[in-house]
């Protein structure tokens, strides 16, 4: 069995197999050519490229945060969103559409990108150059943010300082705005909440007052003031009923007397005298008997007809009987029992006065239950809205003072702490850093390729890897005989292939430099700094 034809580097039986430094040794001598190449290739890509980015500037402005110049015991301020909430609400005014169109062509930034048809690439590109962070943050007020840097990154260091620091008054105004925005806002809000309460309250004091006035004495506070009254009216009622039995005693005793006097003076019984006699009899008779007695009946019957003949009407007296002249003792009585029956009168008047007003009492007690249920809603309805209302009084007057406050610029606020300075050394790309990276991916790329061809090459190198594949004897090795034409061939070859070498590294250097120079976006991406 004969074994395929294989050429080998010389006659030497160095054992290669099994050898790791021999074997790389082995390998860098078949492919250095190949690890060259593809080392120098890529390597001179990027540091063409890395060389011909453009340099990036940063400017940065650091911006305090005031706190409130006035205390807040004295004057409550109605913008309370955390610091970093109104960052982020600013932000997003300043860098929408509008305001960075208006910024670009003012400064005349990205020429490259606003020559296109759409500016939606030169205002993402801006928003992903403008960074802010929070610097710092003050324990004493609950790890609030006490200053923020705000930086712009960009191509001209001039430029992009006075970029930076027009952002900074650009966060200045729309603070001072936003804050003022708000506190009027809050202030108007209250006003009208405030003017609505006033119009319930005014409606409620209305229900209230018209309930007070048509159930005026009858209202639940004015149960004890009504009871009271009544207990009075019925004092007073029996004082009176005592009165009028002592003048009805008085009355009979004094008609008794001037009876007697006329008839000791020879004039005839008077009705009513003898009226009044007969019922002074009868009392004087029931206090020994009963009603069944024989006297108290007839003077019962004699007191009856003795009225009706009193209530029919009677003739004229004549002029002889009325100038029949009185003793001045009659006269007298006469004149007592007047007063008498003057004062009886009054009572009885006075009786049916007080009962009136008992019944009134009575009839207002009586309805003060069923107005208290109403009368608590009404109250408990009232009693809500003023408290609202004054609540919101209270509140609207210290939304006004905090509006005055931030009209004033009292409020907190910001301030430039550190303006932007063009920068003196760019920021961006990192040259030394992407250099080594450039320079350690050339080395991983060529030592692969010469890996990938040592994997690749099954042709066998030495007599040694010969013997370890097959099972037959190696009688002879040849080594390689080289002519003067191989010679020249290889010299040839060996100028061609550098020469396009040379050709492909200038190809490739060139197509590097035009496509990194002045690409921002490349220098940026490699800078590893991205927006915040």
């Amino acid at each position: 069995m004969s074994a395929p034809t294989h050429d080998f580097d010389d006659g030497d039986e160095r054992p290669q197999k099994g050898v790791g430094v021999e074997r790389i040794r082995a390998a860098w001598g078949r492919r250095k050519w190949l690890g060259v190449l593809i080392f120098a290739l890529p390597l001179t890509a990027m540091v063409t490229a890395v060389m011909a980015l453009p340099d990036l500037y940063r400017s940065t402005a650091l911006v305090l945060v005031e706190r409130q110049q006035v205390p807040e015991a004295f004057v409550r301020p109605t913008v309370t969103s955390q610091i970093e909430t109104r960052l982020h609400a600013i932000s997003q005014e300043i860098l929408s559409r509008s305001r960075v169109e208006a910024l670009i062509a003012r400064f005349g930034l990205y020429p490259d990108l606003r020559d296109r048809p759409s500016s939606e690439e030169a205002v993402d590109r801006m928003r992903r150059d403008i960074q802010v962070e929070l610097k710092a943050s003050d324990p004493r007020r609950g790890g609030a943010t006490t200053a923020f840097a705000l930086s712009y990154r960009g191509a001209d260091p001039q430029t992009v300082a006075l970029v930076t620091n027009t952002l900074a008054s650009f966060f200045i105004e729309e603070n001072l705005k936003a804050r003022e925005k708000q506190a009027t806002g809050t202030a108007e809000f209250l006003r009208i909440q405030l003017g609505e309460a006033q119009k319930r309250l005014d409606e409620q004091e209305a229900k209230v007052s018209a309930f007070r006035t048509r159930n005026l004495g009858a209202l639940p506070q004015q149960m004890a003031a009504n009871l009271s009254a009544l207990d009075s009216l019925n004092a007073r009622l029996r004082s009176n009923a005592d009165n009028r039995v002592r003048l009805a005693e008085r009355r009979d005793q004094l008609s008794s007397q001037l009876a007697q006097a006329r008839l000791d003076s020879g004039g005839p019984e008077p009705d009513e005298v003898r009226l009044a006699r007969l019922r002074q009899t009868l009392t004087t008779l029931r206090i020994k008997y009963t009603d069944l007695w024989p006297d108290i009946i007839r003077i019962k019957d004699e007191i009856a007809r003795l009225e009706e003949e009193m209530a029919k009407p009677k003739p004229k007296a004549s002029p002889k009987a009325q100038e029949m002249p009185a003793s001045p003792e009659a006269m007298r009585l006469q004149g007592m029992l007047q007063s008498v029956e003057t004062e009886l009168g009054l009572l009885k008047v006075d009786e049916q006065r007080m009962r009136k007003a008992m019944d009134a009492y009575q009839a207002r007690v009586e309805e003060i239950p069923k107005n208290e249920q109403e009368f608590q809603e009404l109250t408990r309805d009232y009693e809500t809205t003023r408290e609202l209302y004054h609540t919101l009084t209270k509140r609207y007057e210290e939304a006004q003072l905090a509006e005055s406050m931030e009209q004033r610029q009292k409020g907190e606020q910001f301030k430039i702490l550190d303006s932007a300075v063009p920068a003196s050394s760019p920021t961006a790309p990192r040259r030394a850093r992407l250099l080594i990276v450039s320079v350690a991916l050339s080395l991983a790329l060529g030592a692969g390729a010469m890996l990938l061809a040592e994997v690749l090459d099954t042709s066998f190198h030495s007599a040694g890897d010969l013997r370890a594949y097959a099972s037959v004897p190696v009688l002879v090795s040849i080594p390689r005989i080289l002519t003067e034409g191989d010679l020249r061939r290889q010299r040839w070859r060996f100028r061609l292939a550098t020469g396009g070498v040379l050709v492909g590294v200038v190809l490739i250097a060139g197509a590097a430099f035009l496509f990194a120079h002045g690409n921002e976006q490349l220098a940026q991406l490699l800078s590893r700094g991205g927006r915040v």
